[in-house]
């Protein structure tokens, strides 16, 4: 029996008036969602696709963006499809949470800090349902029960910022779900999420989905996910639609060379690569006077490409020989770094959270070593207190046989040269007031690094190319840049120092796969051009398996297995390292085929 119609979006054109002209961000789209169904949309930063889901919502801010064609047609069980571009403001408040609910990508900046959880579910009840308080705070308990939200009396009352990551995304499926809405739009929900969160929070929409008969329009810029959970897969490129199908067509056989290369640029976890492919590898892309982009496809397969990238089992084992036989740059002993949380009467204090509890290990001159584990284990602490960043609370840390935690103000701030982090967020580590040749050159005037600031200028080009920027990028601000140059930016300050000793602390976490690659690449070419010596911290395993030689698994604290990277998943020891490598999306055929049936 043929499914009905529940969306359907013909002919979309979003546009945004700029300084520089009109921006097509969304042009000529069309796509049909079906009762029952999972689509996803994929595709890079700027493809489109979340101005595509805000349009359906008709949340696109005007000005600067404008909805200026196409219909968008919601087929309700009984009476004639409502086209919802032509609604007014106040018809589409009746549709928008009741009919179509939205979970957007970051719940901080979603959730109102100044209300508690249950609050802001109660009111979408509220509003949609005409409940009373009481009906209205039931059914949210009910929904928090639901989403398996641990004691769900204790995040009603909860503000947001007392929640994690995880439980703040699922109050936001609750509150999308409130209303039982017949469609789900769902925009990068799990992005920034542990891979067992990520695993928990798929199989929970799946489930509610079937639950309420949904459909669930799924963006994400990860075909692993993708994989997890779509039926029908929607590929975008700059506003448009490249290719379109069934999951399974598109994951064995896609058409498209933007497809291959998303497909390719994920690290694979059952062979070793010298570097990941990228999208350049499959097509190359060339404009016109008028803006308009021609795409040519390279003669290069998908299986051409990677077959040139796979390493051989004997160099790896090669490189591990090498680099063991060498003096460690970086011991560290029995390291604790706690941090108190109750103290008594008099001040002393009572309880403390265990942030890095009792951690010994060796790093080797020029070896990437990996820190993998779910948020709250202690590896970004562990990677601060290295750089004492962090006070730690006993332990050794011995870098090039210095011990790091006796040194004075002065010669802790010289062992800095060596000894460089890139942060997590590139955003908030650079100052918006300063223009990034600036922001690189600064610490080399703070350590007297070259004669005059001329030189360092000189440097600072020099790093920008190496980091394959532009030298006309020197004078440019940081909120002119995308997400993964901003990421480069940070890697350039670093290399600014000479370092021998570089802590990776989630420095890809936040970056579209195709761009998260061309970073780990970077990085690579990096270690192999400087022999610099990583350590790697993620909590996407598959990455750090990609970069590290040998890896770290920490939970609550403590190291819960370690080893080389190879062996450790080919034969995790502990339950803990099983769990991990059980929940990264590993977008494989026979996984979609049991899946679809």
């Amino acid at each position: 029996m043929e499914k009905k119609k529940l969306l359907e979006v013909i002919n979309l054109e979003t546009h945004f008036t700029t300084e520089e002209g009109t921006v097509k961000a969304v042009d000529n789209v069309s796509f049909t969602v079906h009762r029952g169904e999972t689509i996803g949309i994929v595709g890079e930063s700027g493809s489109g696709k979340s101005v595509t889901s805000l349009s359906a919502m008709r949340l696109i801010p005007n000005p600067p963006g404008k909805i200026v064609g196409g219909q968008i047609l919601y087929y309700p069980l009984e009476g004639e499809p409502i086209d919802l571009v032509k609604l007014t403001e106040e018809e589409m408040q009746g549709i928008r949470g009741n009919e179509i609910s939205m979970i957007f990508q970051e719940p901080m900046t979603s959730l109102n800090p100044v209300f508690t959880c249950g609050d802001q579910v109660t009111e979408a009840i509220k509003l949609h349902q005409n409940a009373s308080n009481y009906e209205a705070k039931i059914r949210a308990l009910e929904l928090f029960e639901k989403v398996q939200l641990p004691t769900p009396e204790r995040i009603f009352n909860a503000y947001p910022h007392q929640l994690s990551g995880g439980q703040k995304q699922r109050v936001m499926i609750a509150m999308a779900m409130s209303c039982n809405p017949d469609v789900l739009i769902a925009d990068e929900p799990t992005t920034a999420l542990d891979v067992t969160v990520q695993k928990t929070i798929l199989e929970l929409m799946n489930d509610l989905k079937k639950e309420i008969d949904a459909s669930i329009i799924f963006i994400t810029h990860d075909l692993g996910v993708i994989a997890e959970i779509a039926d029908k897969v929607i590929v975008m490129y700059k506003g448009k639609i490249v290719e379109q199908g069934s999951a399974l067509d598109l994951f064995t056989n896609p058409t498209h060379p933007y497809t291959k290369g998303l497909l390719a640029c994920r690290p694979p976890l059952d062979y070793r690569m010298s570097r990941l492919p990228i999208v350049s590898d499959f097509m190359d892309v060339e404009m016109d006077a008028d803006g308009n982009r021609t795409i040519t496809e390279k003669e290069a397969s998908l299986e051409e490409v990677i077959e040139s990238v796979k390493v051989k089992p004997e160099a790896t084992k090669a490189r591990m020989e090498s680099l063991m036989a060498k003096e460690p740059i970086l011991q560290v002993k029995g390291l604790k770094t706690w941090f108190p949380t109750e103290r008594n009467f008099f001040g002393k204090v009572t309880k403390y959270v265990k942030a890095v509890d009792d951690v010994s290990f060796d790093v080797y001159p020029g070896e990437t070593l990996g820190l993998v584990g779910e948020s709250g284990c202690g590896k970004t602490t562990l990677g601060r207190t290295l750089l004492r960043l962090a006070p730690a609370k006993e332990g050794q840390i011995l870098f090039q046989g210095k011990d790091v935690l006796s040194l004075n103000h002065s010669d802790m701030k010289d062992l800095r040269r060596d000894m460089q982090i890139i942060f997590q967020d590139p955003y908030s580590s650079l100052n918006p007031r300063m223009t990034i040749g600036n922001a690189i050159m600064e610490p080399m005037q703070v350590h007297g690094i070259l004669a005059n600031d001329k030189e360092r200028k000189e440097k600072v080009v020099e790093l920008l190319e190496t980091v394959s920027l532009e030298a006309r990028h020197f004078s440019r601000y940081p909120h002119e840049f995308s997400g993964g140059q901003r990421q480069r930016i940070c890697v350039a300050r670093a290399l600014a120092m000479n370092p021998k000793f570089i802590i990776c602390d989630e420095s890809v976490s936040a970056l579209d796969v195709s761009v998260q690659a061309q970073v780990l690449n970077l990085l690579m070419e990096l270690r192999q051009k400087f022999d610099f010596t990583y350590i790697f911290i993620s909590h996407d395993l598959s990455v750090v398996k990609f970069m590290s030689d040998r890896m770290i698994v920490m939970n609550k604290g403590k190291i819960e297995e370690a080893g080389i990277a190879d062996e450790i998943y080919s034969n995790p020891q502990k339950a803990y390292t099983q769990k991990l490598i059980a929940a990264i999306p590993k977008g494989k055929t026979e996984d979609i085929i049991s899946r679809l049936g």
